[in-house]
């Protein structure tokens, strides 16, 4: 870690100080110069002030043994004991990296009357399966699962954490990190690990203009949250390998200060995530009333409307349906992309889709990197032709 240190005496004129910064970073503070949270640490103060005037100090970073870290854990996220699938896709990962390092893969779950649904976990390759089985654990509460893992972190100190980036995911990976000090990276699309043990945790940064590297080498364990459908889920073994270890927790740790008087199920809907074929509107749309031929094409091939921000924020569809970093990780079958430009937040949200086809009269369009297979052209053409295409192969059937 570094630092910007202040020598008042050397300052000199505050305001001349203060328009050096291009962060608007510097204030004058009852008489003094002073640091906001603005700053960027790019050391134009420190390069164009008066000399000694601001320091640029390295802080000593304490070192951790990272041989006392070993393993490599996943939440196991659930319902009522129905696993949700990014927890295989993680495995799967998991497996991956503890393969480079020789390290366990374990599974974290905890609930209530779970024990039996923990054994599916053992058809994928885990090493072992931690189960908190409590009834005051029946529920998602902030207060109890936090605890429950910083136990299960301070009894096997895993090298790493993978979480999915679910609704529960997102809520208690952050508190889980505040709690055992370390840092947490946010929807991850690629991770990798070094001979070290040191997580590579790669994701779109900057509004996706970059990809960022993120490294967490002096905290363990390493935290990361990835979305569903962004890894590949292995296959189920017809076998069991590994153990179940049943675990336990001092019931004055369960303590919540949120009480859950009801639960009402929602309506089930499909989600575009579950689309086998999705037919995705961009910003090349010119008005709403186009989105009409989207539709109808969606319909035809028996899929599903998708958008990408700009459609979204336009108010012409609803964020559910927006594909990408800032929307829905998804992976059909079938992807058509009709003016879709195709920037790194978009890709990352659907570039492992298995057959990507994209629409767009701008050659030089970046979605064309991704796409399988590429149509330039007017899609106001392109489209309606698709349709009138299908429907006559259809008829002719």
């Amino acid at each position: 870690m570094a630092k910007l240190v202040i020598n008042q005496s050397l300052v000199g004129n505050i305001d001349d100080m203060i328009s050096l910064c291009p962060f608007g970073a510097m204030e004058n503070k009852n008489g003094e110069l002073n640091i906001n949270s603005a700053c960027k640490m790019c050391k134009i103060c420190v390069k164009k002030g008066p000399k000694g005037a601001v320091e640029y100090v390295e802080e000593a970073v304490e070192s951790i043994d990272k041989s006392e870290w070993k393993g490599i854990a996943v939440y196991v996220d659930h319902v009522d004991g129905v696993i949700h699938p990014v927890t295989y896709e993680l495995i799967g990962k998991a497996r991956e990296l503890a393969a480079k390092i020789s390290h366990p893969v374990y599974a974290v779950m905890m609930g209530h009357n779970v024990s039996e649904q923990s054994h599916e976990l053992l058809h994928y390759n885990v090493d072992k399966v931690f189960v908190y089985d409590h009834e005051k654990l029946d529920r998602f509460k902030m207060e109890p699962y936090t605890a429950v893992f910083e136990d299960f972190v301070n009894n096997m100190k895993p090298t790493a954490i993978l979480m999915g980036a679910t609704p529960v995911g997102r809520q208690l990976a952050p508190r889980l990190a505040a709690r055992v000090k370390t840092g947490l990276t946010a929807d991850c699309t690629i991770l990798d690990i070094k001979e070290n043990t040191d997580l590579v945790q790669i994701r779109p940064a900057f509004g996706g203009n970059i990809m960022a590297q993120i490294l967490t080498p002096n905290n363990r364990p390493q935290m990361a949250t990835v979305r569903y459908k962004v890894m590949d889920a292995p296959k189920r073994n017809a076998e069991e390998t590994g153990e179940v270890v049943n675990c336990t927790i001092a019931e004055d740790k369960l303590v919540s200060k949120v009480e859950v008087l009801d639960i009402i199920a929602k309506e089930k809907e499909q989600f575009i995530e579950a689309s086998d074929v999705l037919i995705v509107a961009g910003r090349g749309i010119k008005k709403e009333e186009d989105l009409q031929m989207v539709k109808e094409l969606a319909e035809l091939l028996g899929g599903q409307v998708a958008c990408t921000r700009p459609i979204m924020e336009a108010g012409w569809m609803e964020a559910k349906r927006q594909v990408g970093l800032s929307g829905r990780t998804v992976r059909p079958k079938l992807i058509i992309t009709c003016g879709v430009s195709g920037s790194v937040q978009f890709a990352a949200g659907m570039n492992n889709s298995e057959h990507i086809i994209a629409i767009n009269k701008d050659e030089n369009a970046p979605i064309f990197k991704t796409a399988h297979y590429g149509i330039v052209g007017d899609l106001y053409e392109i489209i309606p032709n698709l349709i009138s295409q299908i429907r006559s192969g259809k008829q002719a059937v």
